[in-house]
């Protein structure tokens, strides 16, 4: 849907997939109906991961850095996003912290996060760096504030 920040048409699209405009169209839409798909295949990956044995408290920091990171790198993605319908958004939203919940409460139960850090405030932290994406080209000060951002919700445990 992108490439290094610039929109891809849908015929490139259909062509980096390896089928056919119609096919694309078929399943499609629009942009907007692509754009769902890729962010409900997202979540899913996320879901299935914060449901798994791997997802144990100390690589919790790394999910939530691949998630802010994301974030950065699919901007693009994220913009359209914006442009969901209320409730389709507010769906999205409700599934990542979902997500997130039960992994949280385990890290934090082992204290690698801070007890005063809610689900809700991972919303926070999402739009924190996503406004830090949206206002520089810079990939690296991108990077810099999800770190700066996970230093103050995670306990240095070393």
């Amino acid at each position: 849907m992108s490439d290094g920040g610039s929109v891809i048409a849908m015929p490139e699209i259909a062509r980096r997939a390896g089928v056919g405009q119609a096919t694309l169209y078929r399943h499609f839409p629009d942009r907007s109906a692509l754009a769902a798909a890729v962010v409900a295949h997202h979540l899913q990956r996320l879901e299935t991961f914060a449901a798994s044995d791997a997802c144990r408290p100390a690589v919790f920091r790394e999910l939530l850095r691949e998630v802010l990171h994301n974030l950065v790198a699919m901007r693009p993605l994220v913009l359209l996003a914006r442009r969901f319908d209320p409730g389709a958004r507010d769906r999205y939203q409700k599934r990542l912290l979902a997500a997130f919940c039960e992994p949280l409460r385990r890290a934090q139960s082992q204290g690698y996060v801070r007890s005063d850090v809610t689900p809700a405030d991972l919303l926070l932290l999402l739009a924190m760096v996503q406004g830090v994406a949206e206002s520089t080209e810079d990939l690296a000060a991108a990077d810099r504030s999800i770190d700066l951002v996970l230093d103050g919700v995670f306990n240095d445990l070393t």
